[in-house]
């Protein structure tokens, strides 16, 4: 399956060196959140270990530790010989959901507003650096993003299309540490916050806010563009919030 179509900026975050050499537990993570935000396809081919070894500058037994934590995982499976290498195998959507679910019971309302809350500050964060620094080509992307949403089909990919046009919005504020964090809490909220589902008016009132924060980009309006993020992101924080109140009330 080829790569899903997202920025190269954003693409990059993926493969950018370590700040801490050696780890291998930080490659898992970051190749797992890749692959659980579609950033990296179901069925794509993951560079070779010492391809990804120079990338990440770590040594290659640290990649392969990374990535024999990925196969343990199901993320990814080997396969040898010619034509042979790791290729990702996105997790089962009904797998996905029942442990998604039991995660969100799990949490209380104090966690997810906590959580909420920091998801809100980054995604304003990033919409107001945006504003301030997007290219010609950034907000290409965007509006790419935005289209992206617009024509998705399901919840799947619903919430890939949503995930990639906040990173993509991260991307745009040129900053490779702020993408990855973006990433980061994509994959640590953003399914979660996609539980509830999204009926046709939620679906409209998301793809009129997408459209809205790129406008604020757009125009260089930073102040506009954070509030909006900001708001964005409150709203899909009550609908979990009410979701997970079900969940636990007898």
């Amino acid at each position: 399956m080829p790569a899903p179509d997202v920025s190269a900026t954003a693409r990059l975050a993926v493969f950018a060196p370590l700040e801490n050499r050696g780890r291998a537990e930080t490659i898992t993570r970051r190749l797992a959140d890749a692959i659980s935000l579609g950033l990296l396809a179901d069925g794509e081919q993951l560079p070779s270990e010492p391809e990804l070894a120079a990338r990440l500058k770590v040594a290659t037994v640290t990649v392969r530790e990374a990535l024999g934590e990925l196969r343990g995982q199901g993320l990814i499976v080997t396969r040898r010989g010619r034509g042979g290498g790791s290729f990702v195998r996105a997790p089962e959507r009904d797998e996905r959901v029942e442990r998604l679910r039991r995660r969100l019971h799990d949490l209380t309302v104090a966690d997810l507003r906590d959580l909420g809350d920091h998801y809100a500050a980054l995604a304003a964060g990033a919409a107001l650096l945006a504003a301030e620094r997007a290219s010609p080509e950034d907000l290409e992307h965007l509006e790419e993003a935005v289209e992206a949403f617009a024509g998705a089909a399901g919840a799947e990919r619903s919430y890939h299309a949503d995930g990639r046009f906040h990173v993509e919005v991260a991307a745009a504020a040129q900053s490779a540490r702020l993408t990855r964090e973006e990433i980061r809490m994509q994959t640590e909220i953003g399914p979660l916050l996609w539980l509830p589902g999204a009926d046709g008016h939620t679906r409209r009132r998301l793809d009129r806010q997408h459209r809205e924060i790129v406008a604020a980009i757009a125009a260089e309006d930073g102040e506009r563009a954070a509030r909006l993020a900001r708001e964005h992101v409150n709203e899909a924080v009550e609908r979990l919030v009410e979701l997970h109140l079900g969940l636990v009330e007898p």
